[in-house]
Protein backbone atom coordinates (compact mmCIF):
# COMPACT_ATOMS: atom_id res chain seq x y z
CA UNK A 1 0.00 0.00 0.00
CA UNK A 2 1.57 3.36 -0.82
CA UNK A 3 -0.14 6.70 0.53
CA UNK A 4 -0.17 9.82 -1.22
CA UNK A 5 -0.96 12.83 0.94
CA UNK A 6 -2.54 16.12 -0.81
CA UNK A 7 -4.13 18.97 0.33
CA UNK A 8 -7.72 17.43 0.52
CA UNK A 9 -6.91 14.34 1.85
CA UNK A 10 -4.83 11.01 1.05
CA UNK A 11 -4.87 8.58 -1.73
CA UNK A 12 -4.29 4.92 -1.64
CA UNK A 13 -2.61 2.85 -4.18
CA UNK A 14 -4.31 -1.26 -2.98
CA UNK A 15 -5.70 -2.09 0.27
CA UNK A 16 -4.25 -5.22 1.22
CA UNK A 17 -6.17 -8.24 2.47
CA UNK A 18 -9.37 -8.44 3.94
CA UNK A 19 -8.80 -7.10 7.56
CA UNK A 20 -5.80 -4.43 6.50
CA UNK A 21 -8.44 -1.31 6.11
CA UNK A 22 -8.04 -0.41 9.97
CA UNK A 23 -5.09 -1.47 10.18
CA UNK A 24 -3.90 0.91 7.14
CA UNK A 25 -6.27 3.45 8.69
CA UNK A 26 -4.36 3.66 12.17
CA UNK A 27 -1.26 3.86 10.55
CA UNK A 28 -2.26 6.47 8.95
CA UNK A 29 -3.08 8.80 11.54
CA UNK A 30 0.44 8.40 13.00
CA UNK A 31 1.33 10.61 10.06
CA UNK A 32 -1.32 13.09 8.95
CA UNK A 33 -5.33 14.10 10.70
CA UNK A 34 -6.24 13.59 6.58
CA UNK A 35 -9.18 11.82 5.57
CA UNK A 36 -8.43 9.04 2.97
CA UNK A 37 -10.45 10.32 -0.19
CA UNK A 38 -9.40 7.80 -2.91
CA UNK A 39 -8.08 4.58 -3.12
CA UNK A 40 -6.62 3.40 -6.39
CA UNK A 41 -6.70 -0.29 -6.90
CA UNK A 42 -3.82 -1.99 -9.73
CA UNK A 43 -5.84 -4.98 -10.45
CA UNK A 44 -8.45 -7.43 -9.44
CA UNK A 45 -6.52 -9.40 -6.78
CA UNK A 46 -8.28 -9.81 -3.06
CA UNK A 47 -4.64 -8.75 -1.11
CA UNK A 48 -4.60 -5.72 -3.21
CA UNK A 49 -8.87 -4.94 -2.65
CA UNK A 50 -9.68 -6.84 0.85
CA UNK A 51 -9.30 -3.41 2.42
CA UNK A 52 -11.44 -1.70 0.45
CA UNK A 53 -14.65 -2.42 2.21
CA UNK A 54 -13.37 -1.52 5.46
CA UNK A 55 -13.30 2.50 4.54
CA UNK A 56 -15.84 4.78 4.52
CA UNK A 57 -18.61 4.70 1.81
CA UNK A 58 -17.78 8.50 0.80
CA UNK A 59 -14.35 7.31 -0.40
CA UNK A 60 -14.13 7.34 -3.97
CA UNK A 61 -12.21 4.01 -5.48
CA UNK A 62 -10.54 4.40 -8.95
CA UNK A 63 -9.63 1.47 -11.44
CA UNK A 64 -8.77 -0.08 -14.68
CA UNK A 65 -12.36 -0.45 -16.17
CA UNK A 66 -11.46 -4.33 -16.57
CA UNK A 67 -10.31 -4.83 -13.06
CA UNK A 68 -13.92 -2.94 -12.17
CA UNK A 69 -15.56 -6.09 -13.65
CA UNK A 70 -13.37 -8.13 -12.55
CA UNK A 71 -13.76 -6.80 -8.64
CA UNK A 72 -17.02 -7.72 -9.16
CA UNK A 73 -17.08 -11.09 -9.92
CA UNK A 74 -14.07 -12.10 -8.27
CA UNK A 75 -12.88 -14.75 -10.02
CA UNK A 76 -10.54 -17.53 -7.97
CA UNK A 77 -6.61 -17.00 -8.99
CA UNK A 78 -5.22 -19.29 -11.63
CA UNK A 79 -3.33 -22.21 -9.49
CA UNK A 80 -4.16 -20.20 -6.13
CA UNK A 81 -7.42 -19.79 -3.83
CA UNK A 82 -10.52 -19.13 -4.25
CA UNK A 83 -11.21 -15.33 -3.69
CA UNK A 84 -13.26 -14.00 -1.14
CA UNK A 85 -16.62 -12.34 -2.65
CA UNK A 86 -16.02 -9.71 0.01
CA UNK A 87 -17.85 -7.03 -2.04
CA UNK A 88 -21.12 -9.27 -2.52
CA UNK A 89 -21.00 -9.64 1.03
CA UNK A 90 -20.74 -6.25 1.31
CA UNK A 91 -23.43 -4.96 -0.89
CA UNK A 92 -21.00 -3.66 -3.17
CA UNK A 93 -19.02 -1.57 -1.03
CA UNK A 94 -16.01 -0.68 -2.57
CA UNK A 95 -16.09 -1.53 -5.84
CA UNK A 96 -14.71 1.27 -8.21
CA UNK A 97 -17.44 4.09 -9.37
CA UNK A 98 -14.52 5.42 -11.46
CA UNK A 99 -12.88 4.19 -14.40
CA UNK A 100 -9.95 4.26 -17.10
CA UNK A 101 -9.50 2.49 -20.77
CA UNK A 102 -6.04 3.86 -21.29
CA UNK A 103 -5.22 6.84 -19.30
CA UNK A 104 -6.28 8.99 -16.23
CA UNK A 105 -4.91 12.12 -14.82
CA UNK A 106 -6.14 12.78 -11.06
CA UNK A 107 -5.37 16.39 -9.30
CA UNK A 108 -2.84 18.80 -10.41
CA UNK A 109 0.07 20.19 -9.95
CA UNK A 110 2.64 18.34 -7.75
CA UNK A 111 -0.36 16.88 -6.19
CA UNK A 112 -1.32 15.34 -9.72
CA UNK A 113 -1.54 11.35 -10.35
CA UNK A 114 -1.20 9.95 -13.56
CA UNK A 115 -3.03 6.23 -14.22
CA UNK A 116 -2.03 4.00 -17.49
CA UNK A 117 -2.85 0.93 -18.59
CA UNK A 118 -0.49 -0.63 -21.12
CA UNK A 119 -2.49 -3.91 -21.96
CA UNK A 120 -2.62 -7.45 -20.66
CA UNK A 121 0.25 -8.85 -17.92
CA UNK A 122 -0.47 -10.28 -14.97
CA UNK A 123 -4.38 -9.65 -15.35
CA UNK A 124 -6.41 -7.84 -18.06
CA UNK A 125 -6.75 -4.65 -16.29
CA UNK A 126 -3.40 -3.63 -14.19
CA UNK A 127 -2.73 0.00 -13.93
CA UNK A 128 0.14 1.72 -13.35
CA UNK A 129 0.25 4.43 -10.98
CA UNK A 130 2.49 7.64 -11.42
CA UNK A 131 3.19 10.42 -9.41
CA UNK A 132 5.24 12.52 -11.37
CA UNK A 133 6.11 15.49 -8.71
CA UNK A 134 7.82 12.80 -6.84
CA UNK A 135 9.44 10.63 -9.99
CA UNK A 136 8.13 7.44 -8.20
CA UNK A 137 6.07 4.81 -9.97
CA UNK A 138 3.65 1.94 -8.37
CA UNK A 139 3.61 -1.22 -10.63
CA UNK A 140 1.26 -3.56 -8.83
CA UNK A 141 1.86 -7.13 -9.15
CA UNK A 142 3.32 -6.36 -12.90
CA UNK A 143 6.07 -6.46 -11.14
CA UNK A 144 5.53 -8.21 -7.80
CA UNK A 145 9.44 -8.67 -6.83
CA UNK A 146 12.22 -10.51 -8.19
CA UNK A 147 10.99 -13.39 -9.21
CA UNK A 148 9.10 -15.72 -11.38
CA UNK A 149 6.04 -13.71 -12.41
CA UNK A 150 2.50 -14.74 -11.28
CA UNK A 151 0.02 -15.21 -14.61
CA UNK A 152 -3.17 -15.35 -14.17
CA UNK A 153 -4.84 -16.40 -16.84
CA UNK A 154 -8.55 -16.87 -14.86
CA UNK A 155 -8.62 -12.90 -14.32
CA UNK A 156 -7.24 -11.98 -18.11
CA UNK A 157 -3.45 -12.73 -17.79
CA UNK A 158 -1.14 -13.58 -20.25
CA UNK A 159 2.27 -14.65 -20.46
CA UNK A 160 2.24 -13.63 -24.29
CA UNK A 161 1.87 -10.06 -23.54
CA UNK A 162 2.88 -9.78 -20.27
CA UNK A 163 7.32 -8.83 -21.24
CA UNK A 164 5.34 -6.36 -24.01
CA UNK A 165 3.31 -4.63 -21.13
CA UNK A 166 6.64 -4.44 -19.63
CA UNK A 167 8.51 -2.71 -22.53
CA UNK A 168 5.78 -0.15 -23.21
CA UNK A 169 5.89 0.68 -19.64
CA UNK A 170 9.79 1.14 -19.63
CA UNK A 171 9.50 2.83 -22.90
CA UNK A 172 6.98 5.64 -22.09
CA UNK A 173 7.58 6.26 -18.46
CA UNK A 174 10.48 8.22 -18.61
CA UNK A 175 10.32 10.62 -15.78
CA UNK A 176 10.27 8.18 -13.16
CA UNK A 177 13.37 7.27 -10.59
CA UNK A 178 11.72 5.07 -8.09
CA UNK A 179 9.57 2.01 -8.62
CA UNK A 180 7.14 0.52 -5.79
CA UNK A 181 6.02 -3.19 -6.55
CA UNK A 182 3.59 -4.89 -5.79
CA UNK A 183 5.57 -7.10 -3.00
CA UNK A 184 9.19 -6.13 -2.54
CA UNK A 185 10.54 -5.72 0.53
CA UNK A 186 11.99 -1.88 -0.70
CA UNK A 187 11.64 0.39 -3.44
CA UNK A 188 13.45 -0.43 -6.64
CA UNK A 189 14.36 1.49 -10.02
CA UNK A 190 13.20 1.43 -13.98
CA UNK A 191 16.25 -0.18 -14.33
CA UNK A 192 15.12 -3.01 -12.37
CA UNK A 193 11.81 -2.87 -14.07
CA UNK A 194 13.74 -2.90 -17.19
CA UNK A 195 15.48 -6.34 -16.04
CA UNK A 196 12.51 -7.78 -15.20
CA UNK A 197 10.85 -7.03 -18.43
CA UNK A 198 13.61 -8.94 -20.06
CA UNK A 199 13.43 -11.75 -17.40
CA UNK A 200 9.64 -12.16 -18.16
CA UNK A 201 10.60 -12.63 -21.91
CA UNK A 202 12.64 -15.22 -21.72
CA UNK A 203 10.90 -17.02 -19.51
CA UNK A 204 7.95 -16.84 -22.22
Amino acid sequence: TAAFIRADGVVLVDTKLPGWGQPTLDKLKEITDKPVTTIINTHTHFDHVGGNVEFPATVEVVAHENTATLMQEMRPVTGGPEQPQIFKEHNGRGLPKKTFRDRMTLGRGSERIELHYFGRAHTSGDAWVVFPALRVLHTGDVFPNKGIPLIDPNNGGTGIEYPKTIAKAVTRLQEVDTVITGHFATTLTMADLKMYGEFTREIV
